[in-house]
């Protein structure tokens, strides 16, 4: 008896989807008519049988659609869930959230729990360990098996999927452009490990305002923060130094948030000794004394964005080809870069 094989034996032999596979068994003309024969040859030989209940999970419309991030700690990724949330609603979808925690292992397991059956799509913003060790296996998997994927800030360029992410470089390029207006020398800027993509463009725009304003680039102006590190106690050592920065651009509120807490525990007068600007406005930005200015990333627009792209690929009425949604941002100017009536 020859053993029985599935959707998944059939792709590998021939180096195709699952979902080519499967459209060639339904003679669809999407496939050429060599590859329909030769597959359906091939199920024939091994007397392929479809699985009833895989069929059954994978034809039923949830009408959920999954979103996996990184954290919860950030206002930016509530704004863009309760954007998801509200586009996905009025279309007649639920939203459904789980976590990474920023861990590889859970966004795998994630990805298995929701497409299973539980969800028609996914939206991911991508977890720091996965960016770290550079292993998208579980986004390759769904987009070779065309399940309706979108990715938003955090992404990955190589990734065949719609994304939504801001203009991290323009963001960080105003910012930088406003503390020189202002009149500061010496810019520091506190960021993610190179290996965090938003951390790295924001770098970029950062690099790029003071190289067009005629400053020489100090690395040593140049902080990368561990995340998995006390973080008190290492942007209170970029602030308690002998020359210290007389501007701070933190690529996050909560960087942001600290730098101004340590700045005023030194008895630095803000704005005067240090401005200070973040990204993201949240309640941190606007509740800190004095109020944090800010790039503001729009993170409503974001979710609803990601959902329309993602519910437009569930549905089927998606252009030909990829899209990649570019959201500018603006500053939000307040008492930690001027000193307003």
């Amino acid at each position: 008896m020859k053993p029985r094989i599935t959707l998944k034996n059939i792709a590998k032999e021939f180096g195709v989807s699952i979902s080519t596979v499967s459209k060639a068994l339904k003679d669809s003309h999407e496939i050429s008519e060599v590859t329909r024969q030769k597959i359906k040859a091939f199920a024939d030989y091994y007397n392929y049988k479809p699985n009833s209940l895989a069929l059954q999970l994978r034809n039923q419309k949830t009408s959920v659609i999954g979103v996996i991030i990184p954290e919860i700690v950030h206002h930016f990724f509530s704004t863009v869930i309760d954007g998801i949330e509200k586009f996905a609603n009025e279309k007649g979808y639920n939203v459904m959230v789980c976590l990474s925690n920023e861990s590889y292992e859970k966004e795998v397991t994630n990805f298995s729990v929701l497409t299973n059956g539980s969800v028609d799509g996914l939206i991911v913003s991508i977890a720091r360990e996965t960016q770290e060790n550079q292993n998208f296996d579980h986004f390759e998997a769904l987009i070779k098996d065309d399940f309706p994927l979108v990715l938003f800030d955090r992404i990955n360029d190589n990734l065949q999927c719609d994304k939504v992410i801001i203009d991290d470089i323009g963001g960080a390029y105003k910012a930088v452009n406003h503390l020189v207006e202002i009149g500061s020398k010496r810019i520091a800027l506190i960021t993610t490990q190179d290996f965090i993509t938003v951390g790295s463009l924001r770098k970029e725009g950062y690099i790029k305002s003071l190289k067009k304003n005629g400053f020489k680039i100090d690395e040593n102006l140049i902080y990368k923060i561990d995340d998995t590190k006390d973080l008190y106690e290492q942007i209170k050592k970029i602030i308690n130094v002998q020359n210290p920065p007389d501007a701070i651009l933190a690529v996050n509120e909560i960087y942001a948030a600290i730098a101004l807490k340590i700045s005023k525990e030194k008895g630095l007068k803000i704005p005067d000794d240090i401005a200070i600007i973040g990204f993201t406005s949240g309640l941190i930005s606007e509740f800190t004394s004095p109020p944090l200015t800010c790039v503001e990333q729009h993170g409503n627009l974001m979710g609803r964005q990601a959902a329309e792209l993602l519910i437009r690929r569930i549905e089927h009425t998606a252009p030909i080809g990829y899209q990649k949604e570019v959201i500018s941002p603006n500053l939000k100017i307040r008492k930690s870069t001027v000193s307003l009536n």
